[in-house]
């Protein structure tokens, strides 16, 4: 499905990210690996050529512009081409307003909306001279709905979304597509550590009541990457088990 494409996945040394590169993989493209430490990436290097395809490792900080330039123009150098991007890395510094640190709003914003912007930007030159690409940006449903305590999350991923379909309607006519997708409550550390009576509460407000896996996001990440999505783009798919309709 995605024969022989480069794909370049941020944050893809843990969970959804690296969930997302073993996906993309398996469908026969191949990887390209940044997070803000390269030795952090080893174990998703090693899963991705096992599934025989190549992977290619960067250090990135994704909120440091010139170097998200620098980085992606050595990526284009090692692979030629960059088909698909998914903008991925992103961080939370969760508290209520009026406990929020000017800090922890700011990284947030920084990691999730100007890091989204900045690799965006760095990638749609060369997708540009190429006549095609496809761009991914992992969004929340959050940035949808808000949630008490994630003022700054919320805000900074309700931004992807607007930024998605602004850039989506600037880089249509180029045959590049720009999609979005929502997760909800996503298994992970953080949800196994929770008690029971918090995940209970939780799974409470999901239709489907269960988490969902890091696999679900994938699945449809690789969806929205390849030529079966071709007439998609400006779209935000929720993936939440039916949080929001």
């Amino acid at each position: 499905m995605l024969e022989n494409k480069i794909a370049v996945v941020t944050g893809a040394a843990r969970g959804i990210g690296q969930a997302i590169a073993f996906d993309l993989a398996s469908k026969n493209a191949d990887v390209v690996l940044c997070d803000i430490k390269a030795e952090w990436l080893e174990e998703t290097a090693e899963g991705v050529r096992k599934l025989g395809r190549k992977a290619y490792c960067f250090e990135l900080d994704v909120t440091n512009t010139e170097a998200v330039q620098n980085v992606f123009s050595d990526i284009a150098t090692a692979t030629g081409r960059i088909d698909i991007l998914v903008n991925n890395a992103g961080i939370t510094r969760d508290g209520l307003l009026m406990r929020m640190s000017e800090e922890d709003w700011d990284a947030v914003l920084t990691v999730n909306l100007k890091g989204t912007f900045a690799c965006t930007k760095a990638v749609s030159r060369t997708m540009m001279k190429q006549r095609s690409g496809s761009i991914v940006n992992i969004a929340s449903v959050i940035g949808i709905m808000g949630n008490a305590g994630q003022a700054n999350y919320a805000a900074s991923k309700g931004g992807v979304i607007a930024f998605t379909k602004s850039v989506a309607k600037e880089l249509s006519s180029r045959n590049i597509r720009v999609n979005a997708v929502a997760p909800g409550f996503i298994s992970s550390k953080m949800t196994d550590a929770l008690s029971e009576e918090v995940r209970a509460k939780m799974l409470d407000v999901i239709p489907l009541a269960r988490f969902g896996k890091p696999e679900d996001v994938a699945s449809v990440v690789s969806f929205l990457a390849g030529d079966q999505s071709g007439y998609i783009t400006g779209e935000v798919i929720n993936i939440s088990g039916g949080m929001v309709m």
